[in-house]
């Protein structure tokens, strides 16, 4: 397995870290099951956020006593210094640790800097001169913010989301992060689970110096990233071809899931009904066409096009438009006019 460190920082762990968004989603029991078969297997890092719940505490029950062993990457979305060490105060706490390797400004709306009149990188600052934190991050999902970050010099890792799907902007930030010494910490590697092939994921992320971070929840999905230790995949035609199709097909805008564009003025479960066309394809799923998910698209017809959705859409998408095309699709697929 490849090793990166990550820029400037010193961090050097495989090429294979775990995100543990999921695990918000499962037991206690399960999620320190996985996090601590995870580090039997040869992952080293471990990517959390005060945002995800209970994601922290797991993560901090699993890892107890052997913090010298990992490296923990959390967050915090914090706009203000008072809320940052709110949050690096709890998140240290849950982690059962007096230390946190990557301390990252959450999914921000802006290059926080010296001086800028917000206080919050001065109070990263504070925190690493104050041994709270070892390295300054910061996470973004806009384009031009991170190229902005990239080139501010001021964090010592960038996590942006980047897959197959990249496009050639985005493989430029990549190149450029690391011409840096910027350690890229990639994120939606799976694009919010249309990927599905996770040994082209793999093989795409080993031509890059970026650590990618796999959102893993069930015993199935650990296994198949635990088992690129012993044999890593590599880019040959059966996966170029792979690529090839996935890009074809999903490359036109297409929604992450990421769910940062709600709540929905008019109560629409947007994350999932404005990709429903593609889950139902890609992810197949008796559940997509239960009752319960018949109700939730049907709330489509409610939507008042308000564009509120589109303000917060990280990735610029057209939501309402989206969204329509993926109601009349899944009516299709209902009365049989359409394959799913």
């Amino acid at each position: 397995m490849k090793t990166v460190t990550l820029g400037k920082t010193g961090i050097t762990t495989p090429q294979n870290a775990f995100g543990a968004l999921p695990i918000q989603r499962v037991s206690t029991a399960v999620a320190v099951s996985l996090l601590q078969r995870a580090y039997e297997g040869g992952m080293t890092f471990f990517d959390t956020a005060r945002a995800y719940t209970d994601s922290e505490e797991k993560v901090g029950l699993a890892f107890e006593g052997m913090r010298d062993k990992i490296f923990i990457a959390t967050k915090t979305q914090a706009k203000t210094p008072e809320q940052f060490f709110r949050d690096l105060d709890t998140s240290l706490r849950l982690l059962r640790t007096d230390y946190i390797d990557v301390y990252q400004l959450h999914c921000v709306g802006q290059c926080y800097r010296p001086g800028d009149g917000t206080g919050m990188y001065e109070a990263l600052l504070e925190a690493k001169a104050g041994g709270m934190i070892r390295h300054i991050g910061i996470t973004a999902h806009k384009i031009g913010i991170a190229e902005e970050i990239a080139g501010s010099g001021l964090y010592e890792t960038l996590q942006y989301p980047f897959s197959y799907l990249a496009s050639d902007r985005d493989v430029k930030l990549v190149e450029k992060c690391v011409s840096a010494g910027i350690g890229f910490i990639a994120m939606k590697g799976l694009s919010g689970g249309l990927l599905t092939d996770a040994r082209a994921c793999m093989a795409f992320m080993s031509g890059y110096d970026v650590l990618p971070i796999w959102g893993i929840q069930r015993e199935s999905e650990l296994d198949e990233w635990l088992s690129f230790f012993g044999h890593e995949p590599e880019m040959d035609e059966t996966v170029k071809e792979i690529i090839r199709k996935d890009r074809l097909e999903l490359m036109d805008g297409f929604c992450r899931g990421c769910g940062y564009c709600m709540p929905c003025t008019s109560g629409i479960q947007i994350n999932q009904c404005a990709r429903m066309s593609q889950m139902i394809r890609r992810a197949p799923s008796e559940a997509w066409l239960s009752e319960r998910w018949r109700n939730e698209m049907l709330k489509i017809d409610e939507c008042t096009g308000c564009g509120v959705c589109m303000t917060r859409c990280p990735y610029e998408l057209n939501i309402p438009s989206l969204l329509r095309k993926n109601l009349d699709d899944y009516r299709n697929i209902l009365d049989g006019t359409a394959v799913p």
